[in-house]
């Protein structure tokens, strides 16, 4: 068997979406990923399906896999043919070990490759608004690791050189040593009011930010309970936070939610919670597939042998669009055949999809919703004339009905269904269950009963007990009454159904939870 290859690859500080195109390009292809405890899981979704995904680790009081196994463990892989990402936390080479790692693949003779990552040493404090240099302040700096007892320390780092060799000291992993670090500097040249910031689980929402200064740090590392892991910044460059601060300032800053939408469908709505500030838990409980029924495939084969014959093709959905164009091509249908029929839409986004296959739709009632539709197209509906309903196996039957009371004939046929996923994310779900998620999304009915039954599934005898301490956003009030129906409380609703709209709502919530005068 040939030797496979291992990428040594930098995740980032942590959010997900600071790798670099090479790290998720290899990430990509990978036949096993080997993470650690400051990787973001967010980045293991994008791995080929039956990819080998083995977590080693590290706490201050817990490793999970020893740095000797570890190394033991990436050419065992690679000796089997595999394609290896070993994916660390920050820059690999920055306090990554990537030297006994990479040491050891050499001596096997097994090919490997380093990915530079951004390292937290300059990422972290961007982040709470901290630029590591500064033309007035700091034209150096220095990166320190602060993990070592304090005799070590002594041994590896030259105290009289550091203290005073660049304009700004950044130590790693030195939370537990800040006052021995501290009272080194002091001891060796700084001033005692030096500036000193620490900044904890940097570019996650989590991020915490303390300032003081050499002389008060630790006593304000104690009083705040302030843990690992966090970087420390010390020197004027501090000063630059009270003005430059940024993160900590978007309207979702703090704020986890999670995202039920289909995997295929999340994205948008994940995209808008990620520029508001907060970061996306994604826990799709729905999966959009195409009908697989006969008598639906039979029923789609007749409406399209009979095109000409409609007046009316009604639309309710992205869905719906996509999997009509889907079973249009599979079946060799011509969408010029259905010439006579005007269109109509259920929501901007619905009319978006047609418009970007070249077709312009009636235009879109004020709500967004199906009821009222028919209202608003009253002087173009007349008795007598044929529409298509095209629809998913969930779709109500409010159009319909409302259709054949106007004396018009409805065809229905439904193109796709919605189905629970097999995969779930686990770490979406211990998120939940350690209080993690601030807010939980519904952008469906079937995304709230899927979410408990699949909270069921995982052996939660009071799912929606679960969920009671999180803000519960729905897209519109039909999904919200679904909520409701199933013994939760939404606190979100938007005045239009669309994910813009729920996305701003939710950023309007949260900021009236931190500041209730404000809101």
């Amino acid at each position: 068997m040939s030797k496979g290859i291992v990428y040594l690859v930098g995740a980032g500080p942590g959010d997900p979406k600071l790798i670099t195109v090479r790290g998720m390009e290899v990430l990509s292809r990978s036949d096993a990923v080997v993470y650690d405890r400051l990787a973001s899981p967010r980045l293991l979704r994008g791995l080929r399906p039956g990819a080998e995904r083995i977590y080693v680790g590290k706490r201050p009081d817990r490793h999970t896999m020893k740095q000797e196994e570890i190394n033991r463990l990436l050419v065992d892989l690679a000796l089997q043919g595999k394609t290896v990402t070993r994916l660390k936390g920050g820059d690999p080479t920055i306090f990554g070990r990537v030297g006994e790692e990479a040491g050891l693949l050499a001596e096997h003779g097994i090919p490997f490759e380093i990915v530079p990552g951004i390292t937290s040493a300059i990422a972290v404090p961007a982040y709470a608004g901290i630029p590591v240099t500064h033309r007035d302040h700091a034209s150096s700096l220095s990166i320190v690791t602060g993990h070592e007892s304090p005799d070590k320390l002594d041994r590896s780092i030259y105290w009289d050189k550091v203290t005073n060799a660049t304009g700004t000291l950044i130590f790693l992993m030195g939370v537990a040593k800040i006052g021995y670090i501290s009272e080194q500097l002091m001891k060796h040249g700084r001033d005692a009011d030096t500036p000193v910031a620490l900044v904890r689980w940097g570019t996650r929402p989590e991020q915490q930010t303390l300032t003081g200064t050499l002389a008060d740090i630790e006593a304000k590392v104690r009083a705040a309970g302030f843990e690992p892991p966090a970087v420390i910044v010390v020197g004027d460059v501090v000063k630059q936070r009270e003005t430059l601060r940024w993160y900590d300032l978007k309207p979702l800053f703090g704020t986890r939610a999670l995202v039920t939408r289909s995997r295929s469908q999340a994205s948008e709505l994940a995209d808008l919670i990620e520029e508001l500030g907060g970061e996306p838990c994604e826990f799709p409980v729905i999966e959009i597939v195409p009908a697989r029924g006969e008598s639906d495939a039979r029923a789609f084969r007749a409406a399209l042998d009979d095109a000409e014959s409609y007046d009316w093709l009604f639309f309710t959905s992205v869905n719906g669009v996509e999997h009509f164009f889907r079973g249009l091509a599979e079946l060799g249908g011509d969408i010029r055949r259905f010439h006579r029929a005007r269109i109509a839409a259920v929501g901007p986004k619905t009319g978006d999809a047609l418009r970007s296959r070249g077709l312009q739709h009636e235009a879109l009632p004020g709500g967004y919703q199906a009821e009222g539709m028919l209202d608003h197209l009253d002087e173009v509906l007349k008795p007598g004339q044929r529409a298509l309903f095209l629809r998913g196996d969930l779709a109500r039957g409010t159009l319909p009905r409302d259709l054949a009371a106007r004396s018009i004939s409805v065809d229905a046929v439904t193109l796709y269904e919605t189905i629970v996923p097999r995969d779930q994310d686990e770490q979406a779900l211990e998120q939940l269950r350690e209080g993690a998620v601030h807010v939980v999304t519904f952008t469906s009915s079937s995304t709230v009963t899927n979410l408990l039954e699949v909270l069921r599934r995982f052996g939660e005898s009071d799912p929606v007990g679960l969920l009671r301490g999180c803000e519960i956003a729905c897209i519109g009030p039909v999904t919200a009454r679904t909520a409701e129906e199933a013994g939760l409380a939404p606190t979100i609703i938007p005045e239009e159904a669309t994910i813009a709209s729920l996305a701003e709502a939710i950023a309007r919530r949260m900021a009236e939870l931190r500041d209730p005068v404000q809101g």
